[in-house]
């Protein structure tokens, strides 16, 4: 779950009426506010039998390779845990971040980070109008369309709030963002009483914008025709086998060996003994740790790197074979 209202949160606590325009202010407003937003989720999910944990991200986080896959590993850690990862912007440590429509990016950033099914975006309108319904009485609501559509940027307006900042239009922008890994979205009011609940068991509430590919496919996809080769590894025979034929992950104990240098996320070419590419995906490891773990199994591989991690080199939900 990401989450806005840290500075609207602080203004409230420190007095104030009106969203300041000085950045300092803002970064002070949601110091204060960050403390009340996790002290209301930590309790409120407690009383419902939910654990919650507070995570604070920049776009920066999410745009740096390293960062980006430890933000990932441990948000997948605590949704394992059954723990609900309530995550804020930092505002506290940023400047260029505190702007227009900033929390609608970052949850788009963050379904396709953890890979969601869905992004669902609870805002103050019932959804999708063809006009502002506040201005325009003419203006009819939008049931269903497609994430990314261009005339859907052309019925969405600006900011309407005195207090947060975004508007529709921003919403538009993260379904179509968020469609890129597959995931469609739903705009909805967020006091629509069970909400959350009512849209998971098929309900139709506020405004749908559904992706072009299922999640699986979009993933495939991108890592098949849109990123270039950092680097390779070429395994056994058996490794072959098991990735072609029994839809396996790369295991580095069937490396034979490492190609180019590479860094870990990065995707590589995975080539059988005749030097044929055989698939491509994101690697685990980074290709001077690779290196080192070719022919090893997993039991080595603290003693080896002096740390463990994940047992494949290339997970088979991040592996595309070879057309």
């Amino acid at each position: 779950m990401v989450s806005s209202g840290a500075i609207a949160e602080g203004m409230k606590r420190l007095g104030w009426n009106t969203r300041p325009r000085e950045v300092h202010e803002l970064q002070a407003a949601a110091a204060v506010g960050q403390m009340g937003l996790a002290q209301m989720y930590e309790t409120k999910l407690r009383e419902n039998g939910m654990g919650s944990a507070q995570i604070l991200l920049t776009h920066a986080d999410l745009a740096d390779r390293e960062r980006y896959l430890n933000a990932r590993s441990t948000l997948l850690t605590l949704l394992k845990l059954r723990v609900l990862p309530v995550i804020n912007e930092n505002d506290t440590v940023v400047n260029d971040e505190i702007k227009f429509g900033d929390n609608d990016t970052l949850g788009a950033l963050v379904a396709n980070l953890v890979e969601a099914d869905a992004l669902i975006i609870l805002t103050d309108q019932k959804g999708l109008y063809t006009a502002d319904p506040r201005t325009d009485p003419s203006a009819t609501f939008v049931n269903e369309a497609r994430a990314g559509d261009p005339t859907l940027e052309v019925m969405a307006g600006g900011a309407g709030s005195s207090i947060g900042r975004g508007g529709m239009i921003t919403k538009i922008l993260a379904a179509k963002r968020a469609a890129g890994s597959g995931a469609s979205t739903v705009i909805a009011w967020g006091r629509e009483p069970g909400v959350l609940i009512r849209l998971s068991q098929g309900e139709a509430i506020g405004t749908l914008l559904t992706a072009r590919t299922q999640k699986q496919q979009a993933r495939k996809q991108w890592m098949a025709d849109h990123l270039q080769l950092r680097g390779s590894v070429s395994v056994d025979d058996g490794a072959s086998r098991k990735l072609l034929q029994e839809g396996k992950s790369l295991l580095p104990i069937g490396m034979t060996s490492v190609s180019g240098d590479f860094a870990r996320g990065d995707v590589i070419a995975v080539r059988d003994s005749s030097g044929q590419e055989i698939a491509r995906g994101l690697a685990n490891y980074a290709s001077a740790e690779a290196r080192l773990l070719c022919r090893k199994p997993s039991s080595e591989f603290e003693a080896l790197l002096g740390y463990a991690a994940e047992p494949e080199m290339v997970h088979r939900d991040n592996l595309v074979l070879a057309r």
